[in-house]
């Protein structure tokens, strides 16, 4: 009888605590809105690429006899780096040149023969078409001469291409062919020479952040409404880089280059921005984020970046309304700071935001909110070394 007493118990205690659990309040985690002058700089992934960047072929074909410089060395422009076999060029400026010298014979010879028929002409002694046929030989010698003349100085440019200089001055690459490699005219690269000093950073921006950028600039003073530059470089804003392991390179550069037309696939605008490298510590292929057109936003709405939802075409945050009930409210959001984004509409410094506790969590329900705070959260509004792109 005290067992069955103290099961029932157990029962009814049970379901009075499904019955609590069901309408009780749902745990969240949430905090005020911000509003305070926030920097917003523009960043895009990027890839540092030289100035210059060109292969180095042979004009002549044949084997690698000789190697000047070691792979990943700094040359200067007129330096030999190769020497290909030259025996087979040697031979064809001898034969050349003995060919030349005949052909000089062949020409001396009929301007002789020539001297001595016009004596003969006006003796009387050969014919006008003697005269005139011995005339022909010896146009006919002139123009072997300067075929000949040619061809020389085609075999001795051939010779002299055995040796292969560097087109410009720059850092040579480590994927140099080896001595002993047979090179081909104009097809095997030999090696790749790129220029550090200055570096340019390419990166990729869309429509809407190219027009982003454009309205800030017509804020700032930089150009006018018909796009045009009213700055000189010493005005326009800082462009700087960030490397992979979060280091921002001191130096500042500038947008020197954008392409002509956004990009039929992609959708994208491709722009270079110039950094000086004296040192040579930046690399072509390196991976950066590009920064540029630092700007503040005054008095800037600022909402949590996890606190921002998206429901088809609608994004919206759920706040803590004056009844401690969850609310959804539209926004329309501008860029990102660090941890939040700009909300440009949709709310007030005096909404609080649900940051935490939001999964399957609607419009309407009861709350037990615990206020954090950005530190608690770890929010910041400082950008994140990951090299990513503003969206």
């Amino acid at each position: 009888m005290g067992a069955l007493a103290l099961m029932t118990s157990m029962i009814f205690a049970g379901c009075g605590g499904d019955e609590q659990a069901s309408s009780g309040k749902t745990p969240v985690k949430a905090m005020k809105v911000l509003q305070q002058d926030a920097p917003v700089s523009y960043s895009y992934p990027g890839q540092l690429k030289g100035m210059n960047d060109v292969e180095v072929h042979s004009r002549v074909s044949g084997s690698i006899m000789e190697k000047y410089f070691k792979g990943g060395d700094t040359v200067r422009e007129g330096q030999p780096l190769y020497r290909i076999d030259s025996r087979q060029y040697e031979s064809a400026v001898i034969e050349a040149e003995a060919k030349l010298h005949k052909a000089e014979s062949n020409l001396r010879k009929s301007q002789d023969d020539l001297y001595r028929d016009e004596v003969l002409f006006n003796d009387k002694a050969i014919s006008e078409q003697s005269l005139f046929n011995q005339r022909e030989d010896v146009k006919a010698n002139m123009a072997t001469v300067d075929s000949e003349r040619a061809a020389v100085r085609k075999a001795q440019e051939n010779l002299d291409d055995t040796i292969v200089y560097a087109p410009m001055s720059g850092r040579v690459s480590v994927d140099d062919v080896a001595v002993g490699t047979y090179a081909t005219a104009g097809s095997t690269k030999l090696v790749s020479i790129g220029s550090l000093d200055p570096i340019y950073a390419q990166f990729s921006v869309s429509e809407t952040e190219y027009l982003n950028i454009l309205a800030k600039a017509m804020e700032e003073g930089l150009v006018d409404a018909n796009g045009q530059d009213n700055s000189d470089n010493s005005d326009l804003p800082p462009v700087k880089i960030v490397l992979s392991n979060g280091y921002e390179y001191p130096l500042v550069g500038k947008i020197t280059a954008a392409d002509r037309s956004f990009n039929d696939n992609s959708g994208s605008l491709t722009i270079k921005a110039l950094f000086s490298n004296p040192y040579g510590a930046l690399l072509p292929g390196m991976f950066a984020r590009v920064k540029f057109l630092d700007v503040t936003v005054k008095d800037a709405v600022l909402v949590p970046q996890r606190a921002v939802q998206q429901l088809l075409e609608e994004t919206f945050v759920l706040v803590v309304d004056e009844n401690g009930k969850s609310l959804s409210k539209n926004v329309v959001l501008g860029e990102k700071v660090g941890s939040y984004y700009v909300v440009k509409k949709g709310l007030t410094k005096d909404d609080t935001v649900i940051v935490d506790g939001l999964t399957n969590l609607q419009s309407g329900k009861d709350l037990d909110v615990t206020m954090v705070t950005a530190d608690d959260m770890g929010f910041s509004l400082k950008e994140s070394t990951d090299i990513v792109s503003k969206s």
